[in-house]
Parts: structure tokens; C-alpha cells; sequence
């Protein structure tokens, strides 16, 4: 039997990279998943290579009627929802004084509004039903930053403070709250670009997943508050 036998879970942003991975994981573990991403294709392409029980619903996490429809989907076909991961993410950088505001925005909507929106969806569901846990997926941008990163580890830091107030929110209900910081993590999208810009230590999407389903198989008494999870060669502290 796996670690999530039996529970329904939701990964934002599930299509690609450790929101792919995150998912494929739950799934092995015993969970049905929900997949929830807005390219249709890649979503379809993904829940196909995923297997296992999966509900695939393409959603723009970012606007509220998408989110309200992807949650009555939950309902509708599980009923119940224990386990949250909000993974959707964006990054726009450049100098301060060069960040436009579209870009500031894109950031802020996809890495803020989403998990809000998200949280809210899920909260209400969980209250119901008496328990159930979120785990947002941060970056280590949350704690040490580096230049043209403003909109970024902003709302990176932001999601540590909706993490906090979830949890205080959820006490008396039930609902624990936690946040992943992820450090460098080669995901599919550099498969595209120059070896040489990624020099850097790197762990594995399965390695970051495998910290995830160990934050969302504790037991309802015990939470996995925050974590980093990085390579072990990478700078942190000291970073800048």
C-alpha cells in the first residue's frame, strides 16, 4: 500500500517539471490526483504518461472563474479533497528599473493570486470534510535573493506569509499548511537551452517530488512546516 492510498490530491501547474513530477509521484503512492494546468494539450499529454487515477482540467489559476469551476470539478467527481499542492509558477526578471508592470503583474498573478485562489477553494472543502493539507512550492528565492529577481522573490516571499496565515487559519479545523523551497531543479525546459548556462549543482524533479510526498504522508497531527530541499553542493548561505 502506498503512502497516499486512497486520497485525492490536486498539483497546480502539472503539465511539466515538478508539478509533473509531484504528480506522477502522488500516483505511484496510491492517490488519485487532479491535474490542473492551462495548456490543454500538455495536460492531456501528461495525465496520458501519468497513469493511475487522474482528472485532467485545463485551468488559468490566476482567474477566479476557472478556479471556482476546477474545484466544482473536484467535487463532482471525488467529492472530497485532502491534499493541495500549489506549484503553478512564473518568472519575468531584469533590473528594477527596467521591470515593466505587465511583467510585475504576470509574476504576482500566477505565484500569489493562484495559490490564493486556490487556498480558498481548497479551504472550504477541507473545513468541510474535517481536515486536509496544503503545500505550496516556493524557491529558495524566499530566503536568499539575487539581483533582477524583484517580482519573482517577492512573490516567493509572499507565499511564505499566505503559508503562515493558512496554517494559523486551519489550526482549529484541521488543515495544516506547508512550504517547499526548492533549489536548482533541472526541469524540461532546459533541455532547450546552453549546458554552459547551467553549471550550477542540480538536483532531480523525482528528487524534489519525493520531499513532497514525504511533507504530504505525515500523519494529520504532524505538519513538515518548511523546507529546503537542494542540492548539496549549492550555494545558499553566503548566497547573493
Amino acid at each position: 500500500m502506498g503512502q497516499l492510498e486512497g486520497k485525492v490530491a490536486l498539483v497546480t501547474g502539472a503539465n511539466r517539471g515538478i508539478g509533473k513530477g509531484i504528480a506522477l509521484a502522488f500516483v505511484r503512492e496510491g492517490a488519485s490526483v487532479v491535474l490542473a494546468a492551462r495548456d490543454q494539450a500538455l495536460l492531456q499529454q501528461a495525465a496520458a504518461e501519468i497513469g493511475g487515477t487522474t482528472l485532467a482540467v485545463p485551468t488559468d489559476v490566476t482567474e477566479e472563474v476557472q478556479v471556482k469551476r476546477l474545484f466544482t470539478r473536484i467535487q463532482e467527481r471525488f467529492g472530497r479533497l485532502e491534499i493541495l499542492v500549489n506549484n503553478a509558477g512564473a518568472f519575468d526578471g531584469g533590473p528594477i528599473e527596467q521591470l515593466t508592470l505587465d511583467a510585475w503583474e504576470k509574476v504576482m498573478a500566477v505565484n500569489l493570486r493562484g495559490p490564493f485562489l486556490c487556498t480558498r477553494g481548497a479551504f472550504g472543502m477541507m473545513k468541510r470534510q474535517g481536515g486536509g493539507r496544503i503545500i505550496n512550492i516556493a524557491s529558495i528565492a524566499a530566503r536568499r535573493v539575487r539581483p533582477h529577481t524583484a517580482a519573482y522573490s517577492t512573490s516567493k516571499h509572499g507565499l511564505w506569509g499566505l503559508t503562515q496565515v493558512t496554517m494559523l487559519e486551519g489550526r482549529e479545523h484541521g488543515i495544516v499548511c506547508s512550504c517547499l523551497y526548492p533549489g536548482n531543479t533541472r526541469v524540461d525546459r532546459m533541455e532547450d537551452r546552453a549546458e554552459s548556462q547551467y553549471q550550477e549543482p542540480m538536483m532531480t524533479v523525482q528528487e524534489q517530488a519525493e520531499a513532497v510526498v514525504f511533507m504530504a504522508s505525515q500523519p494529520p497531527h504532524v505538519n513538515v512546516l518548511e523546507a529546503v530541499v537542494m542540492p548539496a553542493r549549492q550555494a545558499f548561505i553566503g548566497r547573493g
